[in-house]
């Protein structure tokens, strides 16, 4: 005997008899609940033995679980509720009349993204209609409030990466620096040993011609990995801490 299929079917057919009955559901734990709910059991138990003498096919958890869903009350409107499978039965039935009670569709469209356990639903079935649109306008104006704050804060902060990127802007135009004078500053530069690279400073790129120019272990000497239409190529150069200073300046422009 399947038990956990059982006590499904036994508090659905709860909820399903207090709904039809009163038009409201009590408390899970009054005893006006509980009775019911043990008449429910003991009815869903005896027609699971009757269908086992007889010879007909018991199903399974999830077939149940398949027959549920297929037969459960779903707006078009409205996604899938979490929770046991009776109470989302009942959800679903609780949303739809509430969802009726919402003129406002922003504040509708709202409810079905934000409450989507049966417990949010259920939770609402003794509240009139005033009382339930009550709690959600408040929930709703919190909501908008935090959004609003949000797009605020992410206003504020692409303001002021334009405004970073616009400084920068200014110094390189003011210092002259170009990516084409960069790449001759390099190439004039002395090459020496090249040592093992550390921080990248910057990526130029011109043409046919890739320089990625880093920091190396040796403070006297940067690394250039060139890459371009006569292959790939590493050497170092001496640092001039002139053209560093451009490169990290230039970087920055290009990350922003």
């Amino acid at each position: 005997m399947d038990l956990k299929s059982l006590r499904d079917e036994a508090l659905e057919e709860t909820a399903r008899f207090f709904s039809d009955k009163q038009g409201f559901l009590p408390d899970q734990d009054s005893d006006e609940w509980e009775d019911e709910y043990r008449r429910q059991f003991a009815l869903a138990k005896a027609r699971q033995e009757a269908a086992q003498r007889s010879g007909s096919p018991v199903r399974t958890d999830a077939a149940a679980a398949a027959a549920k869903a297929a037969s459960a009350p779903r707006p078009d409107d409205g996604p899938a509720l979490s929770g046991p499978p009776g109470e989302a039965r009942w959800a679903v039935a609780l949303r739809a009349d509430r969802l009726k009670q919402i003129q406002d569709d922003d504040v509708r469209s709202w409810l079905l993204r934000s409450w989507t356990a049966s417990k949010s639903w259920v939770e609402t079935r003794e509240l009139s209609a005033a009382a339930f649109r009550r709690r959600v306008e408040a929930q709703y104006a919190e909501h908008r409030r935090h959004a609003e704050e949000q797009a605020a804060t992410a206003a504020a902060e692409q303001q002021a990466k334009a405004d970073a990127a616009s400084a920068i802007a200014r110094q390189i135009e003011a210092a002259g620096i170009t990516v084409e004078g960069l790449i001759d500053l390099v190439d004039v530069s002395p090459r020496v040993k090249a040592a093992p690279m550390r921080t990248k400073l910057a990526e130029l790129v011109v043409e046919d011609r890739r320089l990625r120019i880093f920091e190396t272990t040796n403070a006297a000497v940067l690394l250039v990995i060139e890459s371009g239409a006569a292959g790939r190529n590493e050497y170092g150069i001496e640092r001039d801490d002139g053209l560093v200073s451009d490169l990290k300046l230039f970087a920055q422009a290009v990350l922003l």
